[in-house]
């Protein structure tokens, strides 16, 4: 999506990646909706016109790269049937907020694979904008069919051991009896082994050291503490 918006606006690289920076860092996501519009360069670029007009082709190129990438690890779609047939609860806890959330769980047929899924809240709409107005399906379309959706503070982030005990108590189990499974040394088997449960590192789900994770450590909301950790 960078790419085709610095094509297309002839904007210098640096200036865009500051501005999406901020505008990420203010509204505590990297996967905040309306990026495209409240870019400053661009709106002093194109004043009158409609950015997601303007910029449809980055619009496309993004979800052109997300259709391509989407797909499961090998064998999690049947772990996890295989987990669920033998009465075992599965509960799903993520940072990411709530529409993308369960939107991957959706396309990924993920719906059912897991009793619970926690995710914080979606950011604030920008004024003037409704849900309504917004989405053009109806709203069963976007929501969970099997799996029950519940959301964790605004706000809190991993590690907090609090939290994942506090998930345990109220999908009914015991710490004792749980098995956290996660990709991030530093915020899931820390978080894990903080709250005194079993911890499993899923080494493949690591991302950092891939050429597209650079770009998320120039745009992340994450503070500079947390992306040197």
């Amino acid at each position: 999506m960078l790419e085709s918006l610095l094509k297309k606006s002839q904007i210098p690289r640096q200036s865009l990646v500051s501005e999406i920076r901020e505008i990420h860092q203010r509204e505590g996501t990297s996967e905040y909706a309306f990026l495209i519009e409240e870019l400053p360069s661009l709106r002093n670029k194109h004043p009158r016109e409609n950015l997601l007009e303007v910029y449809a082709d980055a619009i496309q190129a993004f979800r052109h790269a997300r259709a391509s990438a989407l797909r499961l690890y090998p064998t999690v779609s049947d772990t996890l049937q295989f987990l669920m047939d033998s009465e075992c609860r599965v509960v799903g806890y993520t940072e990411s907020l709530e529409f993308y959330s369960l939107y991957l769980i959706r396309k990924l047929d993920l719906d059912g694979l897991l009793d619970f899924v926690y995710t914080p809240p979606d950011h604030a709409l920008p004024s003037g904008l409704s849900r309504d107005k917004i989405r053009h399906h109806p709203p069963q379309s976007y929501a969970l069919t099997k799996t029950q959706h519940r959301h964790t503070p605004l706000g809190e982030l991993k590690p907090n051991p609090k939290l994942l005990a506090d998930i345990i108590i109220e999908t009914g189990g015991k710490s004792s009896e749980s098995i956290y499974i996660g990709d991030s040394l530093m915020k899931d088997i820390a978080m894990a082994q903080d709250a005194r449960v079993i911890d499993v590192y899923a080494k493949y789900g690591t991302a950092q050291y891939r050429p597209e994770y650079e770009l998320l450590r120039e745009v992340t909301h994450w503070t500079p503490e947390a992306v040197q950790k």
